[in-house]
């Protein structure tokens, strides 16, 4: 991970929103990541924050088993913002009082802001009154020493908050929510105000010192990259071909699992539009045969993980001297595949917990602190062409996380076709390019219908599109009832072995985007 001299670190409670602070802070130009609240006191000192900001969460402070970070926070001499939660805890651990509101906020508020510096710095001029987005049963009933109140609202008389002497600040809104029409005023103030930090983390400056990294840490030694197409991983190999040239070696492993005409297409463009080598691998029936009577989709995403390793492992013995594997891992990846509070990953990417402990070759993993329009960016600062950039996203397993149950060729040959589809009509109605993702999931389930005046028992096909802007959160699409009846009336018809077409329309969360 490349270093940066002015970060802001967040400890996230749990809150469903965390990422939205940390986009919130890099859309300010400040580089800003996401950490457990467990993270070791010595651990967070040794990264040398310019502020910390402790993020909201579902527990209350004065559960038996609240989640609590290291009081000795307090004592780095950092500026610190507690949001909701965190605004809770900082008061209870340097003296105050929270409990249990007779009221409860949740949803638009108004607050007053009674102290226009520090957070609302700026702010002098009407309206003193700004809708704010609430979240809490909790509230604040007694402040610690040392602290004043800088804003309040109907049912917080403390909803805003400043030490007078040290730079320890905090709101009982969420200001990382569109909903709050001041978060990014209020996280501004904190950024450049409180943690005198500067606008300096931009996709250039993250090129000039992730190639310098990269050629640092390489040395004269040779790179694989996993290409599968997708833009993190096209974005991998360019930032890494800038870095050590014909060091790198690209692979594209066709596993069997990829979408209809995906592989040609993908072998056509990287040879016709760029100056990388690629081996292409055709692994069909190694990667059906290991995922043969695998209906578990966690077990199914370590085979397919392993499967990959140990081909990338095959090829690096071939062309000797290779050290390193270069992957597109994002930051959602990362996250979602940390434990939080004990409990399981939401799931694990097949490169990031899919990976085998004892794996020969040593990650190079440029992406791993970027979120996927951070990437596009990237993408676009390196030169790559916009159909390489703003291809939807396509998960690392294919189509095995979009079967449910075991993975068949059969089963394959199904889905390969509705999702053919989907694609055709999202692109002819105009609305590819609108949406975050949009496929189709085959389903482990028959169901009866009627073809043809007989009875039938055949396959169900789910379509799914949302609407986001980086994975971590997710809005299903409000497509027109046109569009989706033509995809549904296509399937049916042109898809042999499917008589029912049904809608996904879950948000992430509490879903996630891929089924699996």
């Amino acid at each position: 991970m490349a270093t940066h001299n002015e970060k802001i670190i967040i400890l996230d409670f749990g809150s469903q929103t965390t990422q939205l602070i940390a986009r919130r802070i890099r859309e300010q130009k400040v580089y800003s990541e996401i950490h457990p609240y467990t993270l070791d006191l010595d651990t967070l000192k040794a990264m040398q924050p310019s502020g910390i900001v402790l993020s909201g969460g579902p527990a209350s402070v004065y559960d038996e088993d609240a989640p609590i970070s290291d009081p000795g926070i307090f004592e780095l001499g950092v500026p610190v913002l507690g949001i909701c939660y965190g605004a809770q805890l900082m008061m209870q651990q340097l003296g105050g009082r929270v409990e249990k509101a007779e009221k409860r906020e949740f949803g638009k508020a108004e607050l007053n802001i009674e102290y226009t510096a520090g957070l609302f710095a700026g702010m002098e001029t009407a309206p003193s009154h700004y809708q704010v987005w609430m979240s809490h049963g909790d509230r604040i009933e007694e402040l610690p020493p040392g602290f004043s109140v800088t804003a309040n609202s109907a049912h917080s008389p403390f909803a805003a908050l400043r030490h007078e002497d040290k730079p320890f600040v905090a709101v009982q809104f969420h200001p990382e929510v569109a909903h709050t029409l001041i978060g990014n005023d209020v996280l501004r103030n904190f950024i450049f105000g409180l943690c005198d930090c500067h606008p300096i983390w931009t996709m250039h400056s993250f090129i000039d010192a992730t190639v310098a990294e990269i050629k640092n840490r390489v040395g004269e030694g040779k790179v694989l990259c996993a290409l599968s197409g997708g833009v993190d991983s096209s974005v991998t190999a360019a930032l890494v071909h800038r870095a050590i040239g014909d060091q790198l070696t690209c692979i594209y492993v066709n596993n069997g699992l990829m979408r209809t005409g995906e592989s040609e297409s993908v072998l056509r463009f990287f040879r016709q539009k760029t100056d990388l080598q690629v081996i292409d691998i055709d692994a069909t029936s190694y990667f059906l045969d290991e995922l043969a009577g695998i209906k578990d989709p966690e077990k199914k995403r370590k085979r397919i993980g392993y499967g990959f390793i140990k081909i990338f492992e095959e090829e690096a013995n071939k062309l000797g001297n290779v050290k390193f594997l270069a992957q597109g891992t994002l930051y959602p990846d990362v996250i979602e595949s940390v434990v939080f509070r004990g409990k399981a990953p939401i799931k694990s990417h097949h490169n990031v917990g899919g990976l085998p402990e004892r794996m020969q070759l040593e990650l190079i993993e440029p992406l791993r602190e970027l979120f996927k329009d951070e990437v596009r960016e990237l993408g676009l600062e390196l030169g790559m062409p916009e159909e390489a950039i703003f291809r939807q996203p396509f998960p690392g397993p294919g189509l095995g996380i979009r079967i449910m149950g075991e993975v068949t060729a059969e089963r394959l040959n199904i889905l390969r076709k509705s999702d053919v589809i989907v694609l055709e009509e999202m692109k002819t109605s105009g609305w590819y390019r609108k949406v975050w993702q949009s496929f189709a999931v085959l389903l482990p389930i028959q169901t009866v219908g009627v073809m043809g005046d007989g009875r039938t028992y055949e396959h169900v096909i789910a379509i799914r599109s949302v609407d986001s802007r980086d994975a971590m959160t997710a809005d299903w699409s409000q497509l027109p009832y046109d569009l989706l009846g033509r995809i549904s009336s296509r399937i049916i018809n042109e898809v042999r072995g499917v008589n029912r077409v049904v809608y996904d329309i879950s948000s992430k969360p509490p879903s996630t985007i891929e089924w699996e």
